[in-house]
């Protein structure tokens, strides 16, 4: 391994604790996921976490459900989510505008750069817009010296302004997955 190959492993490792501890910083204490290997080494920090709780989820429309629930009940959630499990939410979505539920989402792309899976595209090349088109706003993080500011943006626009909002974590920062045959 090269030194320079060396440190952009080490800085790509370093953007899941980057959102754990902005995730803190704003007293986030429910975290609903559907198992996902970008989010793997967050949702392990959140699960070690006391304070915090990682619930697994069987789709991620129940985690707009639990969000809503998370907020009538005074405490704060972050939804983690692939780029493929935001077709499930449109509907969902608009129990968060109706009822004007503070909502942060975290969402691991695929279908963009570098893509081996053609399935993964077309819902890839629409998640901004279909997040658009239901009201909420969007924010990218492409490489990890942009994950911490874009995460607290985001969480500043969601939790304290009540202003739904979604960061996606471009592909080039999650990393293409590879299939050997």
């Amino acid at each position: 391994m090269t030194s320079a190959t060396a440190a952009a492993s080490a800085a790509t490792k370093s953007w899941p604790h980057d959102i754990y501890e902005v995730l803190k910083q704003f007293n986030v204490r429910q975290v609903p996921y559907v198992p996902d290997g970008g989010h793997a080494e967050l949702i392990s920090l959140i699960h070690a976490d006391p304070q915090m709780r990682g619930i697994s989820l069987t789709t991620e429309e129940e985690g707009i459900a639990l969000l809503a629930g998370t907020a009538l009940g005074g405490d704060r959630g972050v939804l983690l989510m692939q780029s493929s499990g935001v077709g499930n939410c449109i509907n969902m979505l608009s129990l968060i505008k109706t009822c004007r539920i503070p909502f942060l989402t975290l969402v691991t792309m695929r279908g963009e750069y570098g893509e081996f899976n053609p399935w993964q595209v077309p819902m890839g090349s629409k998640v901004q817009a279909c997040f658009e088109l239901m009201d909420v706003q969007v924010l990218r993080a492409r490489t990890p010296e942009e994950v911490r500011p874009t995460v607290a943006a985001g969480a500043a626009m969601a939790l304290n302004g009540n202003t739904p909002t979604a960061v996606l974590l471009s592909q080039q920062l999650v990393g293409a997955k590879v299939f050997v045959k």
